[in-house]
């Protein structure tokens, strides 16, 4: 049997920059060439963290950022391929106190539509915590829809944007306030590792993806031995909190070659989580994934 794959955390988004990230990691940006790359590996399905913005706004607040690979996103006629769900993306640097139920009003709209599975906040990126309260309405939002929030943590790559804002233990105060909403830390919030996964043993509703880790293509062993120390330390708080139900598999593509990750993160998670962890977590933390994945055969 063939191990399925969800991607719990790639980019759906043409740029100069991204176009050239795919061709160092052996890829083309372009939907056809992930599509068929996604159908080689056995990825079944996709979730994208929004990055163009949907625009015009109709409510006054900030719009939402969708994928847009492609072609020019229509919300009404949902036009990405049906392997694509996505989460909205959060301008947080244009949230206000008065803007920010409008804005949640603009991504209710978008939640209301079967493709929207989340909402992603660009913490590091945006200089804004993700305690703000201008982040509330929409905190109450995936409440009410029962989709997660994904935060960028960590690390942010081209050097711009301020590492405080991005810390994972910020994600621990927002997720005693809206103990019902499925929190995800990004990127497990590295270099903060340790930290990323003490408020996954803390809080209930905190996951992490281990997305974003590594980029370009490699081989897979070879790549894993060079790095084993680091390796080694993530793979010591990933037993010592043994919560592999709440760890989810994620590239952050076009960074990376799919092959290369899939084989570097089967020498990091243990062959009995290969499940949870490749498939099953994404579906439980990603809820309305299900009813868009393929049959079973």
């Amino acid at each position: 049997i063939i191990m399925k794959i969800i991607d719990g955390h790639m980019h759906f988004y043409r740029t100069p920059g991204f176009d050239q990230l795919a061709k160092e990691a052996g890829h083309e940006n372009t939907a056809e060439h992930y599509l068929k790359a996604c159908k080689e590996n056995n990825v079944v399905m996709s979730v994208v963290m929004g990055n163009a913005p949907l625009g015009p706004s109709l409510y006054g607040g900030t719009v939402p950022r969708v994928p847009d690979l492609a072609g020019p996103f229509d919300l009404e006629h949902y036009n990405q391929p049906k392997e694509i769900v996505y989460c909205a993306g959060v301008d947080s640097n244009a949230l206000t106190e008065k803007n920010c139920r409008a804005t949640a009003k603009e991504f209710e709209r978008v939640l209301q539509t079967p493709q929207c599975v989340g909402i992603k906040i660009y913490l590091g990126y945006s200089l804004v915590y993700a305690y703000d309260k201008r982040h509330f309405p929409l905190y109450e939002l995936a409440e009410k829809y029962n989709v997660p929030v994904v935060f960028h943590t960590g690390d942010t790559a081209g050097g711009h944007g301020l590492l405080k804002y991005a810390h994972p233990l910020t994600i621990d105060e927002v997720a005693m306030q809206f103990p019902r909403v499925k929190f995800v830390i990004a990127h497990c919030g590295n270099p903060w590792i340790l930290d990323a996964m003490e408020v996954v043993a803390k809080d209930p509703n905190v996951y992490v993806d281990l997305s974003g880790l590594l980029e370009g293509r490699f081989d897979g062993a070879v790549f894993y031995e060079k790095h084993r120390d680091y390796f080694r330390y993530m793979r010591m708080w990933l037993d010592y909190v043994n919560r592999y139900d709440k760890v989810i598999y994620g590239t952050d593509w076009p960074l990376i070659n799919i092959r290369s990750y899939i084989d570097v993160m089967k020498l990091v998670i243990p062959e009995a989580h290969y499940q949870e962890f490749f498939y099953d977590n994404a579906r439980r933390v990603f809820s309305k994934i299900n009813p868009l994945l393929p049959k079973e055969e």
